[in-house]
């Protein structure tokens, strides 16, 4: 039998004609390319990796190296990570983001018959259990101020928190603006529109500063919280057009096949066209999960300090100031690793999709 073309010396030079050389100016455009990773690449690994500085308690330490000072995350990896959570009790967050986890890796896998209530059952009672654990005062758990919550720790309750709020608002928003009822759909369509035409760092701000002077004395809601609430309207309403495409792709043949066998519109929509219209959004909701991750970075106008902000405050330590490259970097990896976790999975639902689809 004849090996693959792909597995054959003349199959990988075929190959490359094809992609990267197939015309003259495939070929220039990749020769060009080429060049810049060559002239780059070696620049990038030589300050980054080679010649930076791992381990030291100052910049100083860093002195004549010529490349990175990774010593500067190495000592404040800590913050980077808990903010300024106590030390004696990171323990709880630890906790909390293994929960986080395995859930994610259950919702990931291959499917098996128990996995439905597997997410369930770790999903549903994680907002609850998490913030009760986070934040203590019960069960003999030492209260722990959200001002003292911070880094990637803070990054992750804001995005989960205002993620769980902003996806089922924006399916209830979406099913509105589709309603046949036109008081619903006005509702719907004027509070979509308006939350899209206002600026996050906006609503983040006016929600932080406006709030406590609308609601009675005495009567005060926590700063996190306003935080989360002010991301959740906004991305809901994103949410909520994403939906809405999934929607009208939708041919209406099956929503009138399901009414002719007399089912109702909650069961139609719950069974039959949401499943479906949500598979299809996929794609546009999982890019609205992305932009919130990235803009919980926003929450810093509030002084609430995130991956990014803490960041930032590190560097007017004395002893680390002026390493903006190594602080904007080390946030930009782990904003990067986050993003394209997110991504791949959603490419990996699809193609499950499909293939369910298919079959």
């Amino acid at each position: 039998m004849r090996p693959p073309a792909g597995a054959s010396p003349r199959g990988a030079l075929n190959w490359l004609r094809v992609r990267l050389f197939a015309t003259p100016l495939d070929a220039v455009v990749t020769l060009a390319c080429l060049a810049l990773l060559a002239w780059t690449v070696p620049r990038i690994l030589g300050w980054a990796v080679f010649h930076a500085t791992w381990t030291g308690a100052s910049r100083d330490a860093c002195q004549g190296s010529g490349g990175a000072c990774w010593a500067f995350v190495t000592a404040r990896f800590g913050q980077f990570i808990y903010g300024f959570y106590p030390l004696a009790e990171r323990w709880r967050v630890d906790i909390a983001g293994l929960w986080l986890v395995l859930l994610i890796l259950v919702a990931a896998g291959p499917p098996w018959r128990g996995k439905r209530a597997a997410v369930l059952g770790l999903g549903v009672p994680l907002p609850a259990g998490a913030a009760l654990l986070l934040l203590g005062g019960v069960a003999g758990l030492p209260l722990v101020e959200t001002r003292e919550w911070g880094g990637l720790m803070l990054t992750v309750v804001l995005a989960v928190a205002a993620g769980a709020i902003a996806l089922p608002f924006g399916i209830l928003l979406a099913l509105g603006r589709q309603s046949g009822l036109p008081l619903v759909r006005s509702v719907a369509i004027a509070f979509i529109e308006f939350w899209r035409g206002v600026p996050i760092l906006a609503v983040i701000f006016l929600a932080s500063i406006l709030l406590p002077l609308i609601l009675p004395s005495g009567v005060t809601v926590d700063k996190l919280v306003r935080a989360i609430v002010g991301l959740a309207l906004v991305v809901g309403a994103y949410m909520a057009e994403a939906v809405r495409g999934g929607l009208q792709s939708m041919p209406p043949g099956q929503a009138e096949a399901a009414k002719a066998l007399g089912l109702g519109y909650w069961l139609t929509t719950r069974h039959i066209v949401l499943p479906q219209a949500l598979r299809i959004a996929l794609p546009a909701l999982v890019n609205e999960f992305i932009a919130l991750l990235k803009n919980t970075t926003l929450v810093l106008i509030v002084s609430l300090l995130d991956l990014l902000g803490i960041g930032q405050a590190a560097l007017a330590d004395p002893k680390w100031v002026g390493l903006t490259a190594e602080a904007y970097s080390f946030a930009g990896a782990v904003f990067w690793i986050l993003c394209f976790g997110m991504s791949r999975y959603s490419l990996r639902m699809e193609r499950r999709f499909a293939k369910a689809q298919a079959r």
